[in-house]
């Protein structure tokens, strides 16, 4: 094949081409997130998903400040996870998240993040499940979204790319028994999510769920716990019965779930909004 002058030149001149790829991902996120502005708020921030999450975006070059009710993992996570900064919340009442977000902002600066992962989940046959219960679940799980997103909206709405993303379950996209609460309040987050990603479309914020399904973390630990003493089972059985709710025979890493919200925060999924999105191994298609 003969080579025309003009592509020849064409060639030669991509010899002298300078490729600059990002040394770390944080450079990269950093470049498009406003030279590092970032700062991410992460409620459950000190286990489980929470840190795995906190980690992840800290690599990144985000600033992170991790909160929780107990102060001593939030702690631990900060020793291990340099620039992290810690706020102890009750994501239940309003004003411990306004303080918290007060604390956060004087550490990092705005909040241009939200990831609201805080959450808690009991079983139990519906007909014998207290009133109390129903309320402490749906006030920890989803009555919690509504404060951090009124408190953290100002903030959000100013930022280059505003992110608030929910920590949902694929118990927000199926029942399952004995957990008709928890259920119940999961699928309160997907219609929370849905509605401020149709309210906030014509805004810079994206506002979408995460919902993975059973996943190493202290939460499904205690259901382990549960099955053992209610069933007789080993905790090699109980943990096996959870599995099999996977169709690839597996619990869900917190590494997984991350992955997916370090993806949603990126300026590159500013079209991502109003998504519930399964992290389960094919158990919810």
């Amino acid at each position: 094949m003969t080579l025309t002058g003009g592509v020849r030149e064409f060639i030669s001149s991509l010899k002298h081409l300078e490729i600059r790829v990002a040394s770390t991902p944080g450079q990269s996120f950093a470049a498009g997130a406003a030279a590092g502005q970032a700062h991410a708020f992460i409620t459950g921030g000190g286990t489980g998903i929470g840190a795995a999450i906190a980690r992840m975006l800290a690599r990144d070059g985000v600033r992170v400040t991790v909160a929780g009710r107990r102060p001593e993992p939030l702690e631990a996570l900060a020793t291990r996870v340099p620039g992290v900064a810690v706020a102890t919340v009750d994501v239940t009442e309003r004003a411990s998240v306004d303080a918290a977000l007060a604390v956060a902002r004087a550490a990092q600066g705005p909040i241009t993040i939200l990831v609201a992962n805080a959450g808690a989940a009991e079983t139990a046959p519906f007909s014998g499940s207290s009133f109390e219960t129903w309320r402490r679940l749906m006030s920890v799980n989803l009555d919690s979204l509504h404060h951090l997103a009124q408190a953290a909206l100002p903030d959000l709405q100013a930022a280059r790319h505003g992110r608030f993303i929910a920590i949902a379950s694929t118990a927000g996209l199926k029942g399952y028994a004995y957990a008709t609460a928890y259920s119940a309040a999961k699928h309160g987050v997907i219609g929370f999510t849905r509605a401020l990603a149709s309210e906030l479309a014509t805004t810079r914020v994206t506002v979408n769920a995460v919902c993975p399904g059973f996943t190493e973390t202290e939460l499904v630990a205690r259901s382990i716990e549960t099955i053992v003493a209610k069933s007789g089972r080993t905790p090699e059985a109980a943990r096996s019965e959870l599995a099999k709710f996977n169709p690839q025979g597996r619990l869900i890493q917190p590494d997984e779930v991350a992955g997916i919200v370090q993806y949603l925060c990126r300026p590159e999924a500013q079209s991502m909004t109003g998504q519930a999105i399964a992290v389960a191994g094919g158990e919810v298609m």
